[in-house]
């Protein structure tokens, strides 16, 4: 079976309980200059504004760049309704999914038509000459009305020029010959959106980590390829709801957090945190040299004869706030710290490192009246990321003294706020006291168990309008904060 025909069987069973006839389209692997060919392309009125951004462009030639080497490299899945024109009698092509994509590549090849012609850009290359001229002939060039589509399309097309002038020969060919979509044609327009529908998750989204999972996918070096199936078999056993907790709620706000940057929502427009550096592809840039040394070096000594006799094979040092390696190490990543999450969940209340103090804290925040409030679950949420953040960075030296700084740094915001939000603890963290931010440049467990907190004052909570109710339910937080003299009346 090749691998035309694997995907038409995974899409078959992905929409076997649709009820249509979406489950009989075959797909076709189709280049760029074939798709730029298509003179009956038609951009419907009923598509979103075209809304990539210079990030976006740059990711995309990146990309291509990158991969040049390949022998071809996939760029995603074009979708496309086919209706016949009644006035001009012609088929024509309205894209249902890949609008973004080929609008991009349209420009991409405007600005390349064009640096060729005034020898910016040299080829040489005879055969490469005429397709371009093929494909300027029979390429659509759209027009828009939408503002914000004029808008991207004029800044974005800037950019493209700029990227452009540094291209060669070799890349360009690549681009037209080499880059690939998977193709879905159909001819009814509801059943077009019932397949792209049932390609994105049913009408949802992909979920982020599928996202990653198919990018990572095609990282794999060739050198790797024996271990895909027991990485990827590792993945598959987790359940779903499994990975959009460890990745929306753990690793995606520690690495966020960490950066400065906002992490309320976890979705395909952060998966570029989750990207970094493909062995064999990245240049020998300084920064990278620890990275290749771990890697190659791990690698090495696992594989050598003496691990037959003591059976000690050693784990890559992962670390939350590192560089990601595409490929085989993302999955590993992924494994190791889904372990290091049910590790925590499993043994913070019984771990022998920790004082009565710290104990009673754990014990106070798994029993205390709110502690299933919405709010609440905000917060011990953002007290778990801090501590797990602290025990990936320095392991369990001065834990207990961690677990009570973060409990009064988290805390503090429950005892300050009648109703907390996800909101409310995204700006805490961003604008008041980012224990992430401190804790990525500290270099010992002091930095943070040095931090000065301020105590929380009865009459800064009653200024807050907080209810009986609000006093009952978030008691065992408010005399531990008594107790260890962080709380006071007026």
């Amino acid at each position: 079976m090749n691998e035309l025909e694997e995907l038409y069987e995974v899409d078959k069973k992905e929409t076997s309980n649709e009820d249509n006839n979406t489950s009989n389209v075959l797909p076709d692997i189709i280049d760029v200059a074939t798709l730029l060919s298509y003179s009956n392309i038609k951009f419907p009125i009923y598509q979103r504004p075209y809304k990539w951004e210079a990030k976006n462009v740059i990711q995309l030639i990146d990309d291509i760049i990158v991969h040049k080497e390949k022998s071809a490299y996939r760029l995603g899945t074009i979708v496309i309704h086919q209706e016949k024109n009644n006035k001009t009698n012609i088929i024509e092509y309205n894209i249902v999914d890949g609008q973004q994509r080929t609008i991009t590549l349209i420009l991409l090849t405007i600005a390349i038509i064009k640096a060729v012609e005034n020898n910016e850009v040299i080829v040489e290359n005879k055969i490469l000459k005429e397709q371009l001229a093929s494909i300027k002939k029979s390429m659509v060039v759209p027009s828009f009305k939408n503002e914000i589509s004029i808008a991207n399309i004029q800044n974005n097309y800037r950019e493209i020029e700029r990227l452009v002038a540094s291209m060669d020969e070799e890349t360009i060919s690549f681009l037209f010959n080499k880059c690939q979509f998977i193709k879905f044609v159909l001819s009814d327009v509801s059943e077009a959106f019932q397949f792209f529908d049932s390609q994105n998750a049913r009408g949802k989204d992909l979920d982020p980590h599928d996202l990653l999972k198919a990018y990572h996918l095609r990282e794999f070096g060739e050198s790797d390829e024996e271990q895909k199936i027991k990485v990827i078999s590792t993945w598959e056993n987790m359940e779903t709801n499994e990975l959009v907790s460890l990745f929306g709620e753990y690793l995606f706000r520690v690495k966020s957090w960490s950066k400065g940057n906002s992490a309320r929502y976890f979705t395909k427009n952060e998966t570029d945190l989750f990207k970094g550096i493909t062995m064999g592809n990245i240049q020998n840039y300084p920064y990278t040299k620890p990275l290749r040394i771990s890697h190659f070096y791990v690698d090495g000594y696992n594989q050598n004869n003496d691990r037959n006799i003591d059976l000690s094979p050693m784990d890559f040092p992962f670390q939350l706030d590192q560089t990601i390696i595409n490929g085989r190490r993302f999955f590993e990543m992924i494994t190791h710290y889904k372990k290091v999450l049910d590790d925590y969940k499993s043994t913070i209340f019984n771990h022998p490192d920790l004082d009565p103090k710290a104990k009673e804290i754990i014990y106070v925040l798994e029993n205390y009246d709110g502690r299933n409030r919405t709010g609440d679950k905000y917060i011990r949420m953002m007290f778990d990321c801090a501590l797990i953040y602290y025990i990936d960075k320095f392991g369990n030296i001065e834990l207990s003294r961690a677990i009570e700084k973060f409990f009064i740094w988290a805390y503090s915001l429950r005892l300050r706020h009648q109703a907390v939000y996800l909101a409310s603890v995204d700006n805490y963290v961003l604008y008041e006291i980012n224990v992430f931010r401190l804790m990525k440049d500290a270099t010992t467990p002091f930095t943070i168990l040095s931090m000065n907190l301020p105590p929380v004052q009865n009459v800064i909570a009653s200024k807050m309008g907080l209810s009986g109710n609000h006093e009952i339910t978030s008691k065992g937080i408010k005399e531990l904060f008594t107790t260890l003299k962080y709380y006071y009346g007026e």
